[in-house]
Parts: C-alpha cells; sequence; structure tokens
C-alpha cells in the first residue's frame, strides 16, 4: 500500500473513534444524566477499546495477510458504529437513572467493540507498511503520530463543529455509512493493486477474498437498524436533548425537559403559576421581600422556560430582568413552543453564566445593582461545578444592592453532602443564611436564601403557611449544625458531583 494512503487510512479510522467518543455523551446523557460519571465511564471504555484492539490487530496483522484485513475491519467498524444507535435507545430505556453502573454497561455494550475494531487498523497498517526492519522506528513514530493526530481531529470536528450542525444520530450513521463505503474502496484498490484478482474471487494462491457480500449485508443491516430509532430527544442543540411535555395534572400546563429532567412548568395562560415546589418556594421568598409587589431588578441564572421572568412580570410589574442561558434553543422553545412573549423588560444573555457574571462583576454598577438573584441552572441533576464555588458567589454578592437576595435550588438527599457544603460556601460570602426545605423529608430540593441583610423569615413562612404548607426554615445555630465541617467549595476544589446523594429514580428539580 502507498505510504500516502496507509497515512490516510490510519488517520481517519483514529479520527472515527474519536468521534464515537464524544458522541457517545450525546447519546447517553438523555438516558443517565450530566454527569463527571457519564465522562468517566465513556473515556475508560473507549480508551479499554483502543487498548483493546490496538493488540488484537497486531496479533492479527502477524498471522493473517494484513491486506486481507483492511478492508473488513473498516466495514465491521461501520457496522458497529451504527449499532450504537439501536443498543442505546432500546437498552436504555429500561436502565434510565440507575446509577453509575448503567452508564458503565451501556458504554461496553455500544462502544467497546466499534473503538476496538477500528483501533485495530492502525497496528495492521503498520505492519503492511513494514517492508524493513532498517525503517522500523520511522513508520511505527509516522503511523502512530498520525494516528494521534486523526484523533485530535476528530475531537476538533466533532466538539467544534458536528455537534453545533448536525443531531446525533444522523452524525454517527453518516460515519457508519463512510466507514462501510471506505472498506469497499480499500477492498477496490487492494484488489486492483495485483495481489489479488478481483472483488469477490479467490486471490492467486487460492486464499479467501479481501471482502465478501456478508460482511457489506451485515453493515447495512447495521446501518438500517441504527433508523429504527429515534431517541428522546424532540430537538437536540449543542447542549442539550429537549422536549415539551403535557402536564398530566393540568390542561394548560407544559413541561420542558432537558436530557434526564423536567426543568421547567410552564402554564401560558397563567404566569402565576408555580407548579413546582422549589419555584412555590422562590414565590414564597419574594412575596416576603417584596409583599407590595414592587418592581425589583432581579438576575437569574438559567433560563428553563422562563418561569419566575414570566412570575415577576406579571406580580410585581415594572421589574426589569436579566437572565443568563448557556443554551440558545432553550431561549428558542421557550418562545416558540411555550409562548414566552419578549420585552425590553427582560434581556437575555446567551452563553456561559460564569463569564457573564465574572464581567459584569470586574466593573459593577451601583445604580444597576440587583434585588434579587435567581440561581436555578443544572447539568443533569446538579449545579455545574463553576456556579457553586466561593469566587462565583462572591462575584455575585458584588452585583447585588446591600439588601439584595440570593436564592439558591439544590438538589441533594442521603447526607446532603453537597448541600452541606454549597451552605459553607454561601455563609463564607453572605452575613445571613437560611435553608427553606420540606418539614418530612431530608431529601429533595432545598432553596438556599440568603443577604448581607437580615432575612424575612417569618414572613417567608406565614406565605408558605397561606398556601397550606408546612415547609421549614433552618436557620442560626440549626443550620450551622447542618453544615457540620462541610468544607466551602472553591474553584480549585469543588467536586460536585461527588458530594451529590442522587436517589434513584433520578430526582427531578420541578418534583423535588
Amino acid at each position: 500500500m502507498p505510504s500516502p494512503y496507509a497515512s490516510l487510512l490510519v488517520f481517519l479510522s483514529s479520527a472515527a473513534v474519536l468521534v464515537l467518543e464524544l458522541l457517545a455523551a450525546r447519546l447517553l446523557i438523555p438516558y443517565v444524566g450530566n454527569t463527571i460519571e457519564t465522562y468517566t465511564a465513556i473515556i475508560g471504555i473507549v480508551l479499554a477499546g483502543i487498548a483493546l484492539g490496538t493488540w488484537l490487530g497486531g496479533r492479527a496483522a502477524d498471522r493473517t495477510a494484513p491486506r486481507r484485513l483492511l478492508a473488513p475491519l473498516l466495514v465491521a467498524g461501520g457496522a458497529l458504529a451504527a449499532m450504537t444507535v439501536p443498543i442505546v435507545d432500546v437498552l436504555a430505556v429500561g436502565l434510565r437513572g440507575t446509577g453509575a453502573a448503567t452508564t458503565v454497561i451501556l458504554s461496553t455494550l455500544a462502544f467497546l467493540a466499534p473503538a476496538a475494531v477500528l483501533s485495530a487498523v492502525t497496528p495492521v497498517v503498520i505492519k503492511l507498511q513494514l517492508d524493513s526492519l532498517d525503517h522500523t522506528g520511522s513508520v511505527v513514530g509516522r503511523l502512530s503520530a498520525l494516528s494521534t493526530l486523526g484523533g485530535i481531529a476528530g475531537s476538533f470536528l466533532t466538539g467544534f463543529v458536528l455537534v453545533a450542525l448536525f443531531p446525533t444520530r444522523a452524525t454517527i450513521r453518516a460515519v457508519a455509512v463512510l466507514l462501510v463505503v471506505g472498506g469497499i474502496l480499500v477492498a477496490i484498490g487492494l484488489a486492483r493493486s495485483g495481489s489479488e484478482r478481483a472483488l469477490g474471487r479467490l486471490g492467486a494462491d487460492g486464499s479467501t477474498p479481501l471482502l465478501g457480500i456478508a460482511p457489506i449485508v451485515v453493515a447495512l443491516l447495521g446501518v438500517g437498524a441504527s433508523l429504527t430509532t429515534n431517541g428522546p430527544c424532540e430537538e437536540e442543540s449543542a447542549y442539550f436533548c429537549l422536549a415539551v411535555r403535557d402536564d398530566p395534572q393540568s390542561t394548560t400546563g407544559q413541561v420542558l425537559w432537558l436530557d434526564t429532567l423536567p426543568h421547567s412548568h410552564v402554564d401560558p395562560t397563567d404566569p402565576t403559576v408555580l407548579a413546582f415546589t422549589y419555584t412555590a418556594w422562590y414565590g414564597d421568598v419574594i412575596g416576603a421581600v417584596a409583599p407590595d409587589g414592587a418592581p425589583l431588578r432581579a438576575l437569574h441564572i438559567g433560563a428553563g422556560g422562563l418561569t419566575m421572568p414570566r412570575y415577576l412580570r406579571s406580580e410585581h410589574p415594572g421589574s426589569t430582568q436579566l437572565v443568563l442561558e448557556l443554551d440558545p434553543l432553550v431561549i428558542d422553545i421557550a418562545q416558540r413552543r411555550l409562548a414566552f412573549a419578549p420585552g425590553d423588560d427582560i434581556t437575555i444573555v446567551t452563553g456561559d453564566a460564569r463569564r457573564t457574571v465574572t464581567r459584569l462583576a470586574a466593573a459593577p454598577d451601583p445604580d444597576a445593582a440587583f434585588d434579587l438573584v435567581i440561581g436555578d441552572a443544572f447539568g443533569g441533576i446538579a449545579v455545574p461545578w463553576h456556579l457553586t464555588t466561593r469566587e462565583f458567589t462572591a462575584d455575585l454578592r458584588a452585583l447585588m444592592a446591600p439588601d439584595g437576595v440570593y436564592l439558591l435550588n439544590i438538589i441533594d438527599h442521603g447526607p446532603r453532602d453537597l448541600l452541606r457544603a454549597e451552605l459553607a460556601t454561601i455563609a463564607d460570602v453572605f452575613a445571613h443564611v437560611a435553608v427553606l426545605e420540606r418539614a418530612d423529608e431530608r431529601g429533595g430540593n432545598h432553596v438556599v436564601i440568603a443577604s448581607d441583610a437580615p432575612l424575612p423569615l417569618d414572613a417567608v413562612l406565614a406565605r408558605n403557611r397561606g398556601r397550606a404548607r408546612d415547609d421549614v426554615i433552618v436557620s442560626g445555630t440549626a443550620l450551622e449544625a447542618l453544615i457540620g465541617d462541610a468544607r466551602v467549595l472553591t474553584d480549585d476544589r469543588a467536586p460536585v458531583d461527588q458530594l451529590l446523594t442522587p436517589r434513584p429514580p433520578t430526582p427531578r428539580p420541578g418534583a423535588g
């Protein structure tokens, strides 16, 4: 095989492995959640596949003519890549949200084999290129470097281009088809080189053909199988799998789902409806802070269905609001499918909230200080770690009025180590901190309330009781006891996913 063709094969097969690795997260997260465990499992399993494929591919190349292996490896790799879609979509439904083990199992079943088969291409090509021991080092070094460069190219192409432009499943199917076509072209090229007679015929020595019909049929069946499932996404962005579903308990309510979680409940006919428990707690606090319906200047970290901006627009007319949302498609769906009406009173900035807050905090405007900050951003079942730290909290404080109030929704269960750490962090920045939670359950949603001014906790509980609720507020010495020895979260140490204790089935921000 000419050196340029060999180099191209190694480069492209390695790129395909990394494309599949990055897209694996896109397939799995809607079922198992967006956590560090998800990425850890995927990376570990794909690396295992690369190691296994490199080892077995080298052994096979020593025992079989390497020319006969290349085309079948590419075709098989394409077939297995296509099968990742139905494997995940079919099996993940029954395993949804059952913990880190689910991710490891699904990653193994779906991605170990294609990663191994495609990684076997490199040692096979190396064996094919070794015509002299005098050049072993340069050949192995060059092709190994090209394999790494292919992986880098596949990573950049996927993360910066493909995810933003194309649906995940369509991209995987396209990669699968390209691998199958590439295998066929390799078989044809090798057959025409003179070492074999023709595609599908026996070689001059009576050995097996380079590529028979059966592998191609299997590959096409794999691609066809991938077309039989669609996954849980109604719409897909660079960040989330999104769906809008009717609320079964309301004739007019709708729920916005991001990946595995219902993130927002919206009643387009009545913006005062706060159906999720934690949003109703927001309403209790807001009503206590501004009981006369006075306008507020509010900052929202996370938009969802824009439930709270609608509520403030209705209950506190004249309020000015800044909404920070990572995903532009979330805003688009809120307008297009959840009847959100844009206006001059609500400014929406898309992009990472940490960057925007840091930029604003670098030159805060005292005349535009926020009376209210609502933290409701979630990546999976946890607040993104960089939005939990002391540094971020201090930046928020710099943007707030002296009597401004910070509300943060935290989900935690069991020993509630994440909640305790976040309370310790916020108490390290604000003078007054409390947490509003259910009286009869230690786990679920908790709304942290913080300010440099004394908190109107009695008024909050009065409004809560007015809704026939018996929730509790933990503050003072009881809060100190709850925090205990929890460490403050910082930009240098914020193990949010490790501190979080989930509850199976996966807890929901709205239902907690």
